[in-house]
């Protein structure tokens, strides 16, 4: 086999090729494994996800970027949802925000037909990193904020006391209205009515 070409002779050693093509083929394996493959996961989010999935996917966020490889965030959007853009940018902030201490924001949100995507890799960003996504947050921000779906499930309209509400007697525009007719059954007081409720 030929050693060295450009020398003047020429160098070529004896040597056994089946031997040289395993410890060849041997060499490119070490150094397949010393060379660092990035796996890329992939989350899928909904706008309307309620807080337990949104945890538990997020927790799955923050173990594939603790294990080194990169996570695409996506928000499935269908039907009348895609008017309401905002709500599935609030989500992946929301995702930003809980892994910053294990990942960092690579391609900010930005929608793709249907879906709108993030990705992330692992490493804490740098506080220029951090103000970059913040400053993008608040760029992104122009929308005003709509209320939380999740939240406004929480939120029970207070329930009118029925002892209250006989009390109040609607205003009469006319007086001959007010008069009850023959036809017409005069209508209980409110002193009637309360005093039937507190027995």
């Amino acid at each position: 086999m030929e050693v060295a070409d450009q020398a003047d002779p020429p160098v070529c050693r004896i040597m056994d090729y089946g031997k040289f093509k395993y410890e060849a083929s041997q060499r490119a394996k070490e150094s397949r494994k010393k060379a660092t493959h990035v796996l890329v996961k992939e989350m899928k989010y909904r706008p309307k996800i309620g807080p337990g999935d949104f945890d538990t996917k997020t927790r799955k966020v923050e173990e594939f970027l603790g294990n080194g490889s990169k996570v695409k965030v996506t928000i499935m959007f269908r039907g009348r949802e895609m008017q309401h853009p905002e709500l599935g940018r609030r989500i992946l902030d929301r995702v930003a925000e809980t892994v910053d201490h294990v990942g960092r924001v690579e391609v900010f949100p930005k929608q793709d037909g249907r879906n709108m995507i993030m990705v992330l890799v692992p490493g804490q960003g740098t506080r220029r990193q951090r103000e970059a996504a913040a400053d993008h947050r608040d760029a992104a921000a122009v929308v005003p904020p709509v209320a939380d779906p999740v939240d406004a499930a929480a939120v029970v309209p207070p329930v009118a006391d029925p002892v209250d509400a006989a009390a109040v007697v609607p205003p009469v525009a006319d007086p001959v209205d007010a008069a009850p007719t023959p036809t017409e059954t005069p209508t209980e007081t409110s002193e009637d009515t309360q005093t039937e409720t507190r027995e």
